[in-house]
């Protein structure tokens, strides 16, 4: 797992096109019925550590804490400690036990540990389920990404920290990006991350987070789209094709039925709806019920 201590924080959404391909392959492996399993948060009373706890210890029993929330009962995983350029690191293997190593550093910054093991166990979790993409940088994004909409990334979230002389942040997603994916889970689970978070940066990124998911909400042909963008899409309908304008939405004709697509605001399969006026689009893979006015 990668991770910065007062390096400069990227910021934006620069993965966005990984995570959407993430929160689809999530939700196609486990289906509309699995997710719920994973409808709680884990609990912050679960992965707290302070200096008084047994060092070795405490590690285990957050890594046991973070396993159970994942629904890994046959994982058992064996954290140790050792001088590294990265976060953490964890050895995949065909089980029932996994090595997760961490940065010594977190032998003095405890707090974060939770935040480390979530990252490294979803690790195992994906592992387990088959489910990877090519090359190094997507699949971190797949782990984060996974981690948070499964409940087990706000730690993630919540590791990142500013002050005037120092920074620090966990992950391969941006802030604004585990804000953003974090939220597509809040509307699913109808849970409210907010009020998880211990560090004022995460609250902050969180929103503008909120704000982008949000947004998708809000965009041609759904119902809740703003009034200009309604009538640049009344424009498009009339040619056929939308405007180079990022819209997302496409028109296609097929067997004399002019049909529109666009992508699935929570897990951005595309959604394919005749264009006839008011419509409720449901989608087949996470189940979301959409008002459209295609």
């Amino acid at each position: 797992m990668g991770g910065a201590t007062g390096d400069p924080v990227e910021r934006g959404y620069p993965h966005l096109g990984v995570v959407h391909e993430a929160l689809t392959a999530v939700h196609r492996r486990l289906t509309a019925d699995g997710l719920p399993h994973y409808a709680a948060a884990v609990a912050p009373a679960d992965v707290a550590f302070d200096d008084t706890e047994d060092l070795h210890l405490g590690t285990q029993r957050v890594a046991g804490a973070l396993v159970r929330h994942l629904r890994l009962p046959e994982a058992r995983v064996i954290v140790t400690f050792r001088e590294m350029t990265h976060a953490a690191n964890v050895e995949l293997t065909a089980g029932p036990e996994y090595f997760v190593e961490l940065n010594t550093r977190f032998a003095r910054h405890r707090r974060d540990i939770g935040a480390a093991l979530a990252h490294e166990i979803t690790h195992i979790w994906l592992h387990r389920l088959g489910l990877s993409f090519p090359g190094t940088d997507a699949n971190e994004v797949l782990t984060d990404t996974a981690a948070a909409y499964l409940g087990a990334g706000w730690l993630l979230l919540d590791a990142f920290r500013q002050d005037a002389l120092t920074s620090q942040k966990l992950g391969y997603l941006t802030p604004e990006e585990f804000g953003y994916v974090l939220a597509k889970r809040a509307r699913l689970v109808g849970d409210d991350p907010a009020v998880l978070f211990t560090s004022p940066q995460a609250y902050e990124a969180y929103e503008r987070g909120r704000a982008r998911a949000g947004r998708e909400e809000r965009v041609p042909p759904l119902a809740a789209a703003p009034w200009p963008a309604r009538r640049r899409y009344a424009r498009d309908r009339r040619h056929g094709t939308p405007a180079a304008h990022g819209a997302g939405y496409a028109f296609e004709c097929a067997g004399g039925t002019l049909r529109v697509s666009f992508p699935c605001p929570a897990c951005r399969v595309r959604l394919r709806v005749p264009v006839r006026g008011p419509v409720r689009a449901r989608c087949g893979v996470c189940g979301s019920v959409w008002e459209c006015d295609t």
